[in-house]
């Protein structure tokens, strides 16, 4: 029964969609516009100026914990911890059994996915802390005498983040569209291809090209800019998560990385809706092709409204129109966040302590290697409507409101004084056209 209950959940994030919600959906659609809207207002009245200044914004954290923090010895063990967990999914990738109990399908679309979200918000950049593939160059540049950020070749600056675009779309197809998604067979070779391409990137491009090809770590590294954790000038410092989104910086690419991110939780949603449902019932064309035309339709709708809109902002001639797009993008960070919490928060409860259950049982044959077998699955969501209404709604709003002010003081910036208000109009249309389209969904799922 386990098996089956597990099967039928994993390839389907969102579960609990409408029935979750028992809250009237046109309330709270007009309610979450409104608040967008009216944050703007708010920011055009009393937030005239800039406020966040990526060299000085931040104060140094206690003494003890930023030299434990940049210690040798802790980011030694932290790559050894990500280590173990490499040759942990290895062995269970090998050896493990080709059933959906199988730890590795909730690590891979549970933990890593889901789970990156609320673990970089409070810690900052989990991936990169733990990267194995750092700690594999660190050890090859000690043998060569070379540096680990340096490779045999420069990464190309133009590239940017478009490789970890690519790499998030594919996880994303493997994990919407796919038809044997909770096969292990092809999750075993999406995971070699991955571990192929990052080790030999890394040698060839060094670190930077995880900083800018990883999937993972770009997007850990992305949400890491809501945390109150920041670098300045390669120190620690503690600022509020406003102005370490703040110190985002542009880069080529990244409004490719956010339409994928954004993109796919909106499709996760829409794929569950009737409306899609009885859509593809109703063509008598292939589920698997308009699955695929889906997903990459909403990513590229994302992507091109948010374009438009940043395009169409006013700017003064010496601000290229063309640059704003990857100058912006980052202010959608936050409303990726906010949808994952509304769309994932049970999946992530439910089925990450599920898989903390399996974890123990890497080979499924009874074990307890690590004490977790005899815990429970805590179902309090669930069974509390209401409450994962609020929250799922709370977060969009939330999203949205933090989007809009990180836009504004970005754009008040960027933009010429006469145009610092009205330019922004068509972003904050795109907003709110995203903070209806996302409930919408939310509740028709």
């Amino acid at each position: 029964m386990t098996a089956l209950v597990i099967g039928g959940l994993l390839p389907q994030h969102g579960i609990g969609g409408a029935q979750d919600l028992p809250i009237s959906r046109e309330l709270a659609i007009l309610g979450a516009a409104a608040a967008v809207a009216v944050s703007f207002v708010v920011l055009a009245l009393a937030w005239r100026s800039p406020r966040y200044d990526a060299t000085t914004s931040g104060r140094p954290p206690p003494g003890w914990l930023a030299s434990f923090v940049d210690s040798p010895v802790w980011r030694g063990l932290l790559r050894l911890v990500g280590l173990f967990a490499l040759g942990y999914l290895v062995v269970i990738a090998v050896s493990g059994k080709d059933l959906v109990i199988n730890p590795i399908f909730g690590i891979f679309y549970v933990w890593i996915w889901v789970g990156m979200v609320p673990a970089s918000v409070l810690f900052g950049r989990v991936w990169r802390a733990i990267s194995p593939f750092r700690l594999i160059s660190t050890g090859i540049a000690k043998v060569s005498g070379g540096h680990p950020d340096e490779g045999l070749f420069t990464y190309p600056e133009r590239l940017g983040m478009w490789p970890a675009a690519v790499g998030l779309f594919a996880f994303v197809w493997m994990e919407l569209v796919y038809p044997h998604n909770i096969d292990l067979s092809p999750v075993r070779l999406w995971c070699g291809v991955y571990l192929g391409v990052m080790i030999i990137g890394g040698a060839l491009f060094g670190n930077t090209f995880y900083a800018r090809a990883d999937p993972f770590e770009v997007y850990s590294s992305l949400v890491a800019q809501l945390s109150v954790w920041g670098r300045r000038d390669g120190r620690l410092v503690v600022r509020s998560p406003l102005a370490n989104l703040d110190s985002t910086p542009p880069t080529p690419g990244l409004i490719g990385v956010i339409a994928v991110l954004f993109g796919s939780t909106a499709f996760d949603a829409f794929r569950e809706s009737p409306r899609w449902v009885t859509f593809i019932q109703g063509t008598g064309w292939s589920t698997y092709l308009q699955n695929n035309l889906g997903l990459l339709g909403f990513c590229l709708a994302v992507g091109l409204i948010f374009w438009l809109a940043c395009i169409a902002t006013g700017v003064g001639p010496e601000q290229p129109r063309s640059r704003l797009p990857d100058q912006l993008a980052f202010s959608v960070i936050p409303i990726v966040v906010g949808y994952v919490v509304a769309h994932y928060l049970s999946y992530l409860v439910e089925i990450g302590t599920q898989t903390l259950i399996q974890a123990s049982d890497p080979l499924s044959n009874g074990s307890n290697l690590f004490g977790t077998g005899t815990l429970s699955v805590p179902y309090w969501l669930s069974y509390h409507p209401t409450f994962l209404a609020n929250t799922k709604v709370l977060a969009v709003v939330v999203g949205h409101v933090v989007g809009v002010i990180a836009a504004h003081e970005r754009a008040i910036k960027l933009l010429p004084k006469k145009h610092q208000l009205t330019g922004q109009l068509p972003l904050l249309a795109a907003m709110i056209c995203f903070t209806v389209g996302g409930l919408y969904l939310l509740f028709s799922s």
